[in-house]
């Protein structure tokens, strides 16, 4: 797969940036090397400890397919191209001096992965390469001293987690063998980290053989998330949350260079770019973590990390079109937390961000006209069932029927409403219910605190407080 060059690290920053924690791919070493060459410099590479040339030799950024996203947006149209590369038979492995002898396996697979990555062919062997590579940094991260592979595990992760979805897509039966074969490598990166018994410091953000290698722990924690929501296997998400919450993980600065490779000073051992990106990092750490506390109906834990999120997301020095377009992602879940609460956006706000699938709930709800949210609803069914916000637009409606009940009120100006009259308005909307429901509907909205009154069962009336019969504070929280 290429990218024309103009649109190639826009494309893929923008696929990137919430699976990668919103970093920009780095343009490292050449992909045109002889194999000679490859071997030679990364030889030197690892002698000499170079982050940033075993990241770049062994881990280069693989071409995108750019397949669809989880939340049902839609990616632009890339050329294909199909070339062959070597395969493992044909890779003679060269590795210079006997310190590098144990990287002998690693090497080879790496270097069918990088004639990948210079001319992109069929993706079903590249990710067995690529698993094979993936293993064997997992292998080398457990017996490395120090944190200075971590660059390259991060690089790793992402791209078999690429190279999986893309060879996935090959499938005719939809399974998805490949990406979950991707999770039990990537798991085992990010046990490797989390399990390093050197003391992480608050303040570290360096690259050397001294430091602790839970500095990339929340960079694959990230990826592995966005992994368990496409498997839709969400329950595993909880073995994530807790240790990286209980040691405060989420939390630490995370230095540029470990999750974006450029950043590191070519030439220097060691030697990186120490600004942390805190804010990417904990952007994608948030709004997985929202959305999770918004699948188990923790409304109030969703908008605080969604919000947070959000908050981040704004202020990610990213080009304007890479913010806008992940801030409508957290906007797709934000909103419907936040319109269940009574906190409704302005079409103003909709119209800016092209969320005009909720203007019509919007509305309907700010004015109580069931027919319209029922029928917009329906309309946009299919985009809120593929998001998994459906359900929760649905207990909208609670909302809904709290502000017809309103203008009900308002306009009658009475405090003691014949439920006849009621039920003429929903006759008014088209919405079939009969005294029944009114009264059952109205019974809920009194048990939740969205009106203060009671119901005359014998009279069917309903009886409303003269002070304030429809409390805000019981809707926005």
């Amino acid at each position: 797969v290429v990218l024309k060059p103009s649109n190639r690290n826009r494309y893929v920053g923008i696929f990137q940036n919430f699976t990668t924690a919103m970093t920009a791919l780095p343009p490292s070493t050449p992909l045109n090397m002889t194999e000679k060459n490859y071997f030679r410099s990364l030889s030197g590479a690892l002698r000499s400890r170079s982050s940033y040339e075993v990241a770049s030799l062994l881990c280069p950024p693989v071409p995108s397919t750019v397949p669809p996203r989880s939340d049902g947006g839609t990616r632009p149209d890339i050329e294909l191209s199909r070339k062959s590369h070597p395969g493992l038979s044909s890779v003679s492995t060269i590795l210079d001096g006997p310190e590098t002898s144990d990287w002998q396996p690693a090497s080879a697979q790496g270097y069918v992965v990088y004639t990948y990555c210079s001319s992109p062919s069929s993706y079903a062997v590249p990710f067995s390469s690529q698993s094979g590579l993936h293993s064997s940094l997992n292998r080398h991260l457990g017996q490395s001293a120090g944190n200075w592979l971590i660059p390259c595990i991060v690089s790793c992760c992402r791209n078999t987690f690429h190279l999986a979805l893309a060879a996935d897509q090959d499938n005719v039966d939809n399974k998805k063998e490949n990406l979950e074969r991707a999770v039990t490598l990537i798991q085992e990166s990010f046990s490797r980290a989390l399990n390093d018994r050197k003391e992480f410091k608050a303040d570290t953000t360096h690259l050397d053989e001294e430091s602790s290698k839970k500095i990339g722990v929340l960079p694959i924690v990230n990826i592995l998330f966005s992994i368990y929501f496409r498997l839709n296997n969400l329950r595993l998400c909880k073995n994530l949350l807790r240790p990286v919450e209980s040691q405060g993980l989420h939390e630490r600065p995370v230095p540029a260079a470990v999750v974006d490779v450029s950043r590191l000073k070519r030439g220097r051992r060691g030697a990186a770019d120490d600004s942390v990106i805190k804010s990417g990092m904990s952007a994608t750490y948030r709004y997985y973590v929202g959305r999770l506390n918004m699948f188990e109906d923790q409304y109030d834990a969703a908008e605080g990390h969604l919000g947070s999120a959000w908050k981040y997301c704004g202020t990610e020095a990213a080009s304007g079109g890479a913010m806008r377009r992940n801030r409508r992602r957290i906007l797709n879940y934000l909103l419907p937390v936040k319109m269940l609460r009574g906190k409704l956006p302005t079409k103003e706000f909709l119209t800016k961000y092209g969320l005009l699938e909720f203007l019509p709930l919007v509305e309907s709800i700010r004015k109580g006209d069931l027919k319209t949210f029922n029928d917009s609803l329906n309309i946009y069914q299919e985009v809120f069932i593929r998001r998994g916000t459906f359900l929760l637009l649905e207990k909208c409606k609670t909302v809904c029927y709290r502000n017809l009940f309103k203008r009900i009120y308002l306009i009658t100006g009475l405090t003691q409403i014949p439920l006849d009259n009621i039920l003429s308005a929903f006759k008014c909307l088209e919405v079939p219910v009969d005294l029944d429901e009114v009264e059952c509907i109205l019974a809920n909205l009194i048990y939740r605190g969205f009106v203060k009154g009671y119901i005359s069962h014998s009279k069917r009336i309903l009886v409303l407080s003269k002070k304030d019969p429809f409390p805000v504070s019981a809707v926005i929280k």
